[in-house]
């Protein structure tokens, strides 16, 4: 009893010297330690190898009109369901309950910054995805071609997914007739399909701004404005938006279904802490999408450029895992398939996935998270808050006596429900990066 009873009393001087009592609750009057500066403190260097798996979209929602049962749970999924045997499993909230985020925000909170206090626009990320490289100063967008009626009104957001053979001559067209605006040069760059990017890159500009996109047919294009109206380079680079609409819309007016086009993520590049420097680990992506690929990038991580396929994915994996420390594996078709509503599309996509797992499992890395960056559940046709399902696998995981990978087994898990932005954290955990805390 001495050692508590002195335990105690050392507690007891500390708080006293914080201006409280061992029995006050009020404990606000302590110097926090900022938590990411305690994980870097902690933090160890080791030779683990860390893998996360991205089934982008795949949580969703068991209705009556699906039988009551997930794609996830509809699927074949016998790697999964041997790997959920030996792992642990939970639910992630990707930003904040009742928060629904978009691609951004999601992987941000699933490589361990906190999705609130980072914000990247979505055209930032897709433009370094597609190997554009950002100055001080410049101001990209995410772009979309989209197919306007005779008054103006979007009819089909998406231009009928476009081939992006057609989405490369029509980018082509635009960058021979619109190469400037006043004294702001103006970069387009085709992506995969109908989607594109536009840079602003002049003096004087800054976003974010709000989206030239209705998100949903039925509505004109909506003009984008300064988030923070107060900022003079925001105005600037929204009248820049204006006028570029002005200037290209007449040249692909013609051009069916692709007649027009929609604006979002505009906004310019943040600084923040690269992946190697918060986790002293050199990642790497493997990824199809530029979008991805730019998020990866963001934070410090090399792109593995190649792979069009799940399975060419994990063969890259095998051919550079003494390469680096991280792998961050990026899969499209389960959001793809649930923000069409198609359910059996969406149960084939993870099926793929499953199917090609043991080409990973080949080299298998030391820690081992599944999951998505949100869900996209078919019945909601796009993004949704509810919480994705996740599964960890390590030496130190434990069992969860689960059989299947899934929303309802997730539900039973250990690991609970949790902010995504702490994956990474329980990944170093379980790769044994981190030293004890206190004594």
């Amino acid at each position: 009893m001495t050692g508590v009873v002195l335990q105690y009393i050392g507690l007891a001087q500390t708080l006293a010297t914080a201006g409280l009592s061992a029995g006050n609750n009020n404990y606000t009057g302590i110097c926090t330690m900022n938590l990411d500066a305690l994980y870097q403190e902690l933090t160890l260097k080791t030779t683990s190898k860390l893998v996360l798996l991205v089934m982008d979209g795949v949580g969703d929602l068991a209705t009556r009109e699906q039988g009551y049962v997930t794609p996830l749970e509809a699927a074949c999924t016998p790697n999964l369901d041997a790997l959920s045997k030996d792992s642990a499993q939970g639910r992630m909230i990707p930003v904040a309950p009742g928060i629904t985020p978009g691609s951004g925000p999601g992987h941000v909170g699933l490589f361990g910054y906190d999705p609130i206090d980072v914000q990247v626009g979505r055209g930032v990320i897709e433009a370094l995805g597609l190997g554009l490289t950002l100055e001080a100063g410049d101001v990209a967008a995410r772009a979309n071609f989209c197919t306007l009626d005779a008054k103006g009104i979007v009819s089909d957001r998406r231009a009928g997914r476009i081939d992006t053979a057609v989405c490369e001559e029509l980018c082509d067209l635009l960058s021979k007739k619109v190469k400037k605006i006043g004294d702001t040069e103006v970069i387009i760059k085709a992506g995969k399909g109908h989607r594109f990017v536009v840079l602003f890159r002049g003096s004087g500009l800054e976003g974010p701004l709000t989206d030239a996109d209705p998100h949903r047919e039925g509505k004109p294009i909506p003009a984008a404005a300064p988030v923070n109206p107060k900022s003079a380079k925001a105005k600037k680079a929204a009248k820049l938006v204006a006028e570029f609409y002005k200037a290209a819309l007449p040249v692909i007016a013609q051009k069916k279904p692709a007649n027009g086009f929609l604006l979002r993520g505009i906004a310019h590049q943040p600084e923040i802490p690269t992946f190697e420097e918060r986790y002293c680990l050199r990642p790497a992506c493997i990824a199809v999408y530029p979008m991805y690929k730019g998020l990866a990038q963001l934070v410090g991580m090399a792109k593995l450029e190649g792979p069009q396929t799940i399975a060419e994915q994990f063969e890259r994996y095998l051919a550079e895992y003494d390469n680096y420390d991280f792998f961050f594996i990026h899969y499209k078709y389960t959001d793809m398939y649930g923000e069409d509503g198609n359910f059996a599309a969406k149960r084939k996509a993870i099926e793929e996935f499953d199917a090609a797992l043991p080409i990973l499992l080949k080299k298998r890395p030391d820690v081992l998270a599944i999951t998505g960056d949100h869900s996209t559940p078919c019945v909601a046709k796009g993004h949704s808050w509810h919480p994705q399902p996740v599964l960890l696998h390590s030496a130190l995981s434990g069992s969860d006596k689960l059989e299947r990978f899934t929303e309802t087994g997730a539900n039973c898990g250990s690991l609970g429900v949790f902010e995504a932005k702490y994956l990474m954290r329980l990944m170093q955990a379980n790769a044994r990066m981190f030293d004890k805390y206190g004594a």
